[in-house]
This record gives C-alpha cells, structure tokens and sequence, in this order.
C-alpha cells in the first residue's frame, strides 16, 4: 500500500508540473503567440547533448568563468614585474617673495613651474615574483576545476542520456509483455469456456495481465522523467521534442588496469588541481617571508619642468631626464608579516593533506570503478544470453499450451461412450458385496 501511495504521489506530481507548463503556454498564447505548427523532433546523438549541455550548463559556464578570471589575474601580476611607462603634466604656482625673487617654499622652484614629462617605472621585489607564480599555480588549479566540471557535465549528460533509452528500451519490453499477457489472458478465457482449463488459471492470468499493465504504465512514467530531466540539461527552453540515436549495443573495448591508472596519474584533473594549489599555497609562503626583505623601485623621468611651458626659454632647452632609485626597507610592522607567513604555512600544510588524500582517493576509486566496468561488461553479455533464453522459453511454452489445447480439443469432439457403459454391471455389487477391512471392523 506505501509503494501503491508513493507511486500515486509521483505521478500526481508530473501530472501537476504538465499541467502548469500547458498553463504557462496557454496564457502566452493568449498575450498574442501564435500557435506554431508541430516541427519534426530534433535527432540528437551523444555529442551533440554534450554540446548543448556545455553551452547551457550554468555551473560549468560559471567554472570556466573563474578559469579564465584568475588567467586574466596571471596576467596582471606578471604584467607587474615588467616595466610601466606613464606620462603626467602639471603646473605649479608658489607664492613668492616678490617680484623677480625667489619661492617661499623651498620644494618648488620657482613662482610658476610647469613640469611635463614621461616616467618610466620598476619595482624590483621578491613577493612580486612569488606573487605571479602564486597566480599562475591559483590559474592552473582554476583550469584543473574548470576540467573537473567540463568531467561532471559529461557524466551527467551520459547517464541522463542512456537512462533516456533504457528506459526506451524498458518500455518495449513493458508493451512486449503486455501485449503477451493480454494474449495469454484471451488464450486461457477461450480454453476456459471450451471446459479445457479451469477458472483458476484464468484468475492467474488475468492477475498476471494487470501486472504487466500497471508495470507498462511505470515505463512510460519512467520514460516521461527520464525525458524531461535530459531536457533540462541540454535546452536553454524547454523543449521534449527529440529523438537520441541508440548506440547502447555499441561494444567498447576495455582496458587494462595499468593503463587506466597510468591515465589517471597523468590526465586527473582533481590530482592536478591538488597540485596547482600545493604550488600555489608554496608561492604565498615566499611572497610572505618576502616581507621580511626589502624592495628597490625605479623611476626615469624625461620631459621639461621649467618656469615657462616650452621646450626651449631663451635660447635655452628646458628638455632633461632625471633618474631616482629608491631602497625599502622594512624595519617593523607590529608583527604583520611573521603573522603573514604562519598564516601561509597553515595553508600550505593544509593543502599538502589535500593533495595526499585526492591521491588516496584516486588509487581506491581508479581499481573500484575498473571492477565495476569489469563487473558490467560481463553482467552484459549474461543479461543478453538470458534474454534469448527467456524469449525461447516463452515461445516453448506457448507452444506447449497451445498443444494441450489442441489434444484436449480433439479428446472432447471424440466419441467416447459414458464411463458407466465401460464397466460391467457386477462390478458395483461385487465392491459392495465385498467391503474394505476398515468396513468390516
């Protein structure tokens, strides 16, 4: 009764879904759409739903979002370490001492100073190298989890692909059974009303019949779900108008363990996001203890910074060039970068216990899933077997019924004289006349 309930619960629950997106098309065909003729379904094979599914999958587009966020990141670090050239101009007004006299601020030099000129900047520091190779192990491991997901999506597209023909597949071997059912249930109502079998039979078949009705409606169940859950997937709109192309007997080649595990070592992308964030983790521990050390920056200047906004005064070229180097070096911070550094050795640590277990999880999970492969392969070729074994059996079995049919049929058109005219009349006195021990006690 709780499996009858719950299959009740289900079906109310997609018939209720159907029901709101008839409601949801009806009421945009009454804002003014017009109803478009029905369109042949669209012939999709495996790689095309991958496709569309990478195209609409919003978790794998927001995976390959973030890769190609922290590649811009690799970027803009290592465009930090190379030379930047800027240009700025100004002018500058002091209050002087009096006509034809000097400034009173002794930064300036002269009443008015107009100072136009390039600049040439560079920071030569240790955390800014550490910092690009962080970045660029943090865009190895985004692209690692953007691979990760790219492997999840097709993973999801494959099942939900071959759930949609095995449930195809399932639901003509349900009509098949049906259609069987309903045939064996004619058979033995005809053999019942030429008085060949009894009504128990008809009972058993007619009870097998609403079995294989009720489990011919749960394929189609299974089939609609089935449907919908890959349309989800692969159309940015709803849209259940498709058909798949049914490659499940295509027979695939499996290979060794070595070599399943020698791939896995190689091309895993969780092993090698586990590295890039090692790597990463690594990175910020130096750029952190580069705290520790000073930074030297750069500066060329060339352009004018003259009393008067011209290249020449006087005869005179107020063009020139000026170069200032600068030394930081860190004296004390209130203990920022040593907390820094432990903080990035935490990290690291962290990551380091992270990349031992995706190792561990990959040894298990490589021989787990070969066995499983090894496992199905085997279990397939069974499962065929049965199911020619089963579909002899049933054509011998009806076969036989039919016969008994047949041979019950001729016994009854025969004539046969009554069973009393078979026996001599003295047989009835002679049993009575001479009883069973048991009556003569």
């Amino acid at each position: 009764m709780t499996a009858f309930l719950s299959k009740f619960r289900r079906v109310c629950s997609v018939f209720g879904a159907t029901l709101l997106l008839a409601t949801g098309a009806f009421a945009q065909d009454q804002q003014g759409t017009a109803p478009t003729a029905p369109t042949s379904p669209i012939r999709l094979t495996l790689q095309d739903a991958l496709d569309r599914a990478r195209k609409n999958s919003t978790i794998f587009q927001s995976a390959v979002t973030e890769a190609a966020i922290t590649r811009e990141d690799k970027n803009q670090t290592r465009d930090t370490l190379l030379p930047s050239v800027a240009y700025n101009s100004s002018a500058i007004y002091s209050q002087g001492n009096g006509p034809g006299t000097s400034v009173r601020f002794i930064a300036n030099n002269a009443v008015h100073e107009y100072v136009s000129q390039g600049n040439v900047h560079e920071v030569l520091d240790v955390s800014a190298f550490a910092q690009y190779r962080a970045t660029a192990a943090a865009a190895s491991a985004a692209k690692a989890r953007a691979e990760i997901a790219s492997r999840g999506l097709v993973v999801t597209v494959v099942q939900s692909y071959y759930a949609v023909l095995a449930a195809q597949k399932k639901l003509e071997a349900a009509a098949k059974a049906a259609q069987e059912g309903e045939r064996f249930l004619q058979l033995t109502q005809s053999l019942e009303h030429g008085g060949e079998v009894a009504h128990a039979d008809v009972i058993k078949a007619e009870l097998q019949a609403n079995d294989r009705r009720r489990l011919l409606q749960e394929s189609r169940l299974a089939v609609l779900n089935s449907r919908l859950d890959l349309a989800v997937l692969i159309f940015p709109n709803f849209n259940d108008n498709f058909d798949l192309a049914d490659d499940l007997h295509a027979g695939l080649a499996l290979p060794t363990l070595a070599e399943v595990q020698q791939r896995a070592a190689r091309d895993n992308p969780d092993l090698r996001a586990a590295l890039a964030t090692v790597q990463q983790s690594g990175n910020n521990v130096i750029a952190s203890r580069a705290g520790y050390l000073p930074s030297l920056s750069l500066d060329y200047f060339y352009g004018i910074d003259a009393a008067h906004f011209a290249t020449r005064t006087d005869g005179i070229s107020n063009l020139g060039s000026s170069v200032v180097a600068t030394l930081n070096i860190p004296v004390w911070n209130w203990g920022a970068t040593q907390s820094k550094v432990k903080q990035a050795e935490l990290r690291k640590a962290q990551a380091q216990r992270e990349l031992s277990l995706a190792q561990r999880k990959l040894l298990a999970e490589t021989q787990s899933l070969y066995a499983e492969a090894e496992t199905a392969s085997s279990e397939l070729a069974s499962l065929e077997l049965s199911a020619q074994l089963a579909a002899e059996s049933l054509r011998l079995a009806m076969l036989r019924y039919k016969t008994v049919k047949r041979t019950f049929s001729k016994l009854w058109t025969r004539k046969i004289p009554p069973p009393s005219a078979t026996l001599p009349f003295r047989t009835v006195p002679s049993v009575i006349a001479s009883p069973s021990p048991i009556f003569k006690r």
